[in-house]
């Protein structure tokens, strides 16, 4: 008796009225978003324009798309071209299958376009989008759980995956290897790998990218060997496992022929960018500065206001005998004749009558 498993929804499509909603096609979409967001965080921490990456994804999703589908029809032909296959099938990417080495190999012909429109240099992007493709991966896996698709061996461990029966497609139901969850969680972890090399080791020139690759097809194949979809065999190993070993070879020898070619990071990754930048910086400090500047001069304005006499009346001079009395006998000789005249023009005053 199964005491725990992770449940599959019951459906895999609602639908808004005439609009299918598909959980596979929502999954995929915030991946991209995800994977941009990041992306254009780590663009503009090296040195980059806002909104470079989103201008390049425009290129780069499409054709990753494109390449993901055409790898998954081409590696597993048959439903599409086999005996019996649906040709037009092929078209249906919302029904599932999408090969992540396609839409990577494809992507990057889409960035390169998207880059080389832009003056920017290709390595330097792939660096800064890395995690972020990790992260959209762990997301769109979760596609796969809406589709009830590509899970691993049975088992009754508690996180088993609760897969119903569907005779039309040959679907078994039992509790499986939940491998989309472990591909999930793996990618999560090759996410967090390269946002701390990068940060502690300053890693550029592709290299960030190169980690992301190598680190994610280590993953990949030993999770690719649990799962029991049908799949193309080469020497006893699933195709997709070959696939992974060999691309994490090539990204291992890149990341060392790099490091000795070009080490470092790049100091520039967009042309301009650091200049608009400073500009920007420098008139906010000088918008700053002037503002301060105005309201020190009405504060002193304010001060001065206070200190001035009323209108119509000056200071009172001092009395001689003040004067005489702080030691200032200069100040007492002036300040007698004004005490007299002050007297004479008091007596005056005294005797006119109103």
């Amino acid at each position: 008796m199964d005491l725990a498993f992770i449940p599959s929804p019951s459906v895999g499509v609602v639908h808004l009225g005439p609009i299918p909603l598909r959980g596979y096609a929502f999954c995929i979409i915030i991946g991209v978003f995800v994977g941009v967001w990041l992306g254009n965080k780590r663009w503009i921490q090296r040195g980059g324009r806002s909104g470079t990456v989103a201008d390049i994804a425009v290129w780069a999703v499409p054709f990753g798309l494109v390449g993901g589908r055409l790898y998954h029809v081409i590696t597993t032909y048959e439903p599409y071209f086999g005996k019996n296959g649906h040709p037009l099938d092929a078209f249906k990417v919302w029904e599932g299958g999408l090969g992540i080495w396609g839409a990577v190999a494809l992507g990057a012909v889409g960035a390169w376009i998207g880059c080389r429109r832009r003056g920017i240099p290709m390595p330097a992007y792939a660096d800064a989008l890395a995690p972020g493709l990790a992260l959209g991966q762990a997301i769109g896996r979760w596609g796969n759980w809406f589709n009830q698709e590509l899970y691993g061996k049975p088992t009754d461990v508690p996180w088993a995956l609760k897969i119903s029966s569907d005779p039309a497609i040959g679907r078994i139901g039992g509790t499986y290897h939940p491998t989309f969850l472990y591909e999930c969680l793996w990618c999560i972890g090759v996410a967090a790998l390269v946002i701390w090399a990068d940060k502690r080791f300053r890693l550029g020139h592709g290299r960030a990218f190169a980690l992301y690759v190598a680190a994610y097809c280590a993953g990949r194949a030993w999770i690719e060997y649990m799962r029991v979809d049908e799949a193309h065999h080469i020497l006893g190993l699933r195709l997709n496992v070959w696939t992974a070993l060999i691309v994490f070879v090539l990204a291992v020898v890149y990341f060392v022929v790099s490091l000795k070619r070009a080490p470092g990071r790049e100091e520039v990754v967009e042309p301009g960018a650091l200049e608009e930048r400073a500009a920007a910086e420098a008139a906010a400090a000088e918008s700053a500065e002037t503002d301060g500047e105005a309201a020190t001069d009405a504060d002193g304005a304010d001060s001065g206001d206070g200190a001035e006499a009323p209108a119509g009346k000056a200071p009172a001079a001092k009395s001689a005998a003040e004067a005489e009395a702080e030691g200032e006998p200069e100040a007492a000789d002036a300040a007698a004749p004004a005490a007299d005249a002050d007297a004479k023009a008091a007596g005056s005053g005294s005797t006119k009558k109103s």
